[in-house]
């Protein structure tokens, strides 16, 4: 699963500088960052009414489409999809509780 993660990244590398005309992610990053933030919000709350009202099918879709825009929006701050799942898996060690706790300390 994570390797199907990995393949979308790299598609998304190579198609960010491709011609905006003709691939969707090029043109994602032709409207810059701001423009992504705004798309995945709004993927966001799509996913979220969906999960609220639909089928299985149309959840599966949302879904899929706001891990897209996750992974352009990873991209444009160049953060690898690696260093995501290394940090779930470190977060797996401590309870989500315990976790909250020592994020807010270090806020500070």
């Amino acid at each position: 699963m994570f390797k199907n993660l990995e393949q979308l990244t790299k598609k998304i590398k190579k198609q960010k500088n491709k011609n905006p005309n003709i691939s969707y992610t090029a043109s994602l990053f032709k409207k810059g960052k701001n423009f992504c933030i705004k798309k995945f919000i709004e993927e966001a709350k799509e996913l979220a009414a969906s999960s609220k009202y639909s089928n299985k099918k149309n959840i599966v879709h949302e879904a899929s489409d706001l891990l897209y825009h996750f992974l352009v929006l990873l991209e444009f701050k160049k953060i690898s999809i690696a260093s995501i799942m290394n940090e779930l898996k470190r977060r797996q060690k401590i309870s989500g509780i315990q976790e909250k706790k020592n994020r807010k300390k270090n806020v500070r």
